[in-house]
């Protein structure tokens, strides 16, 4: 038979237990809100005194042995070395203006990690430079302090196309000629300006005229630009095109319809904006050593009534 006074009394302390609980997980609810304001408020603090410059200020929100490491890396330690940096940069940029977006405010304990991005910009509002950000502050009597803060670049990816920019001298029709033949050069930007496309057409008396197609484009993996040749006969060659003082350095190697091989390094010299010299060296075709040559490529008039 069930004993209606224990029943009662179970019941009693289950509900006095889910209250107690729900309380406690209320109450800490309340503390951990409590504590994300004052880090929220200790962040606007932050941006208010850097853009009315107060160095001394801004470093005491660090711990006295607080951190700041800028995007490169480096790290200054310690109230002195932050305001000598904080100095130093008021003088360069005077009233350079800093805004910051938290993007996350995590607990563990008594640190608090803020992860988020600031952006500066100049006094005259033509600069602005933004930067990842993560802070790590640590609870004190006082408040929450800075224990370290660090940047990270937050700069976008260069766009394939914007990394072709050095090769934009190149986009035209441009033709050389002499005595044993032509060749006709012409570049342009492909629909989506992620590619230059080449196509080359090579003359020469007794011989019939041959093609080839050239596709340059932007390779993220190894950070360079590469292009990609295709001959009508079947033949196609693979450059890896380096930027150098003077010009473009391009190492090229090809396969040949028939199965044999060459390679050779291809200089290409701007001479001004309507002629260029295009110059073959360490050419090596099959087993034999082939002859360095030299030539100068000149930008193609426009055509009657264009």
């Amino acid at each position: 038979m069930l004993n209606c006074r224990r029943v009662l009394r179970l019941a009693i302390v289950g509900l006095t237990f889910f209250s107690l609980t729900e309380h406690c997980v209320r109450g800490q609810d309340q503390k951990k809100d409590a504590a994300l304001a004052t880090i929220q408020s200790s962040a606007e603090q932050l941006v208010a005194a850097f853009n009315e410059g107060k160095v001394d200020e801004l470093a005491s929100m660090f711990l006295p042995q607080g951190e700041l490491i800028d995007e490169e890396g480096t790290i200054y330690r310690g109230e002195q070395e932050i305001k000598e940096l904080l100095n130093s940069f008021f003088a360069r940029f005077p009233e350079t203006k800093l805004s910051i977006d938290i993007e996350s405010i995590r607990l563990a304990g008594p640190v608090a990690i803020e992860e988020g991005t600031r952006t500066m910009t100049s006094k005259d509002g033509a600069t602005q430079s933004r930067f990842r950000y993560i802070a790590v502050r640590s609870k004190t009597d006082i408040g929450w302090k800075l224990a370290s803060i660090r940047d990270f670049n937050d700069d976008p990816v260069p766009s394939p196309h914007e990394n072709l920019q050095p090769l934009a001298g190149l986009v035209g029709e441009w033709i050389n000629e002499g005595s044993d033949g032509s060749v006709a050069i012409s570049y342009r930007w492909s629909d989506d300006k992620n590619y230059l496309l080449g196509e080359f057409q090579v003359t020469s008396p007794g011989n019939p005229t041959t093609t080839s197609s050239q596709r340059i484009g932007w390779d993220p993996l190894a950070g360079k630009i590469r292009s990609w040749l295709f001959d009508a006969d079947g033949g196609f060659s693979e450059g890896h095109w380096t930027i150098v003082d003077d010009g473009i350095v391009i190492k090229s190697s090809s396969v040949n319809p028939d199965g044999g091989t060459a390679s050779a390094t291809m200089t290409i010299v701007p001479r001004d904006k309507d002629h260029f010299s295009i110059r073959g060296s360490e050419r090596i075709i099959g087993n034999s050593r082939g002859l360095d040559f030299e030539i100068t490529v000149t930008r193609r008039p426009p055509s009657a009534g264009k």
